[in-house]
């Protein structure tokens, strides 16, 4: 699945990648990075739980 994040509704408050942190971090100057494009099977869940973690509904996932 593919993994999309809204820049403009992020607030990089570092959910996700409490979640997920094989697929995002948060940079040098607190910025969103997405490490992966897409989910694998070791990350889906993760991914999913970020997803529905992120308070601005920032992050989605597309077949």
């Amino acid at each position: 699945m593919k993994i999309k994040v809204d820049f403009d509704l992020c607030e990089s408050n570092a959910l996700c990648e409490a979640m997920a942190p094989e697929v995002f971090e948060l940079d040098d100057d607190d910025f969103l990075v997405v490490k992966a494009e897409e989910t694998t099977p070791e990350t889906l869940e993760d991914v999913k739980r970020a997803v529905a973690a992120c308070p601005r509904a920032a992050i989605k996932l597309e077949d």
